[in-house]
């Protein structure tokens, strides 16, 4: 009976622990393994080499696609991080409708990116939302075509996104404000600090961990945007607003190139544990210290 309840946490945990290892490590080494294959509708076992990936890096829609991931990753963290810290700080007045601002600012996240991306395609449709709603007031010159547009297609996702995940950072940055030591603001404010340089010099450099932790969210949302993508420009005009994501995809379920879509997976792996990786390490470190 002893050796029962001291084995028990391990033996509910086991077969979480077993199914985590098979269908997420298991099938992850799979991916990795058949980009070095020859495989195309279904799967090859032979190893070939690199060709996969020589394909990938000499593929136009694959360029396409790292461009807008560059585009897209860059103005979206950036956007999204000034933005939640501006409303984060907003809300840190204490004004009398915080809690309705504060419910305001994170319902989008309670929202999935297929809805999201939905809405913001009737937003932005020419024919139906802000163009069409401008000229009907009499600006008949207006033009907002940017969702049709191939050039600025990419920043329809962006807005999207942004619109998504700034409440959900300044969540992030608010509970960080909050957490900073009240007495070391009041001793600034008495000599005499303004309350523009404490919030620059004292408080957002002690949020430093916190602003780590908003980077690496978002660099996981940027890198794995699907959904967003699919219901909004649905990878268009042609393949405009191609993601990494999206072009796994197309590979895999509309060209029916498995070996082309194990190695832009295993590239997205790689750029994740990129991201990933450093930051784990440097956390572990300050702990141990």
């Amino acid at each position: 009976m002893e050796w029962l309840q001291r084995h028990m946490p391990k033996m509910v945990l086991a077969p979480s622990f077993f199914a985590v290892l098979l269908f997420v490590y298991g099938f992850i080494a799979w991916t990795a393994y058949v980009s070095f294959t020859r495989s195309r509708l279904l799967p090859k076992y032979e190893i070939e080499g690199v060709i996969q990936y020589e394909r990938l890096f000499e593929s136009p829609r694959w360029e396409v696609a790292i461009t807008n991931l560059a585009i897209f990753g860059i103005l979206f963290i950036g956007i999204a991080m000034i933005l939640g810290l501006l409303l984060a700080i907003l809300l840190d007045q204490k004004i009398r409708t915080e809690g309705a601002l504060r419910t305001i600012y994170l319902y989008p996240m309670a929202l999935s990116f297929i809805v999201t991306g939905t809405a913001w395609k009737w937003i932005l449709n020419p024919g139906l939302g802000i163009e069409a709603v401008v000229k009907d007031m009499g600006w008949e010159s207006f033009e907002f075509d940017w969702l049709t547009d191939p050039d600025m297609a990419i920043y329809t996702v962006v807005i999207a996104g942004v619109w998504q995940s700034s409440g959900f950072v300044m969540a992030l940055f608010l509970a960080g404000l909050r957490s900073v030591d009240e007495e070391i603001i009041r001793a600034a404010m008495v000599d005499g600090v303004s309350t523009a340089r404490i919030y620059r010099s004292i408080i957002i450099p002690s949020m430093a961990p916190i602003f780590m932790s908003a980077l690496i969210v978002l660099s996981h949302l940027a890198i794995k945007s699907f959904d967003l993508v699919i219901a909004l420009t649905g990878g268009g005009p042609g393949y405009a607003t191609d993601l990494p994501a999206t072009y796994m995809y197309a590979m895999a379920f509309s060209r029916g190139d498995l070996g082309q879509a194990a190695s832009s997976a295993t590239v997205m792996m790689m750029v994740v544990v990129a991201i990933i990786v450093p930051y784990l390490y440097s956390e572990l470190r300050t702990r141990r210290d």
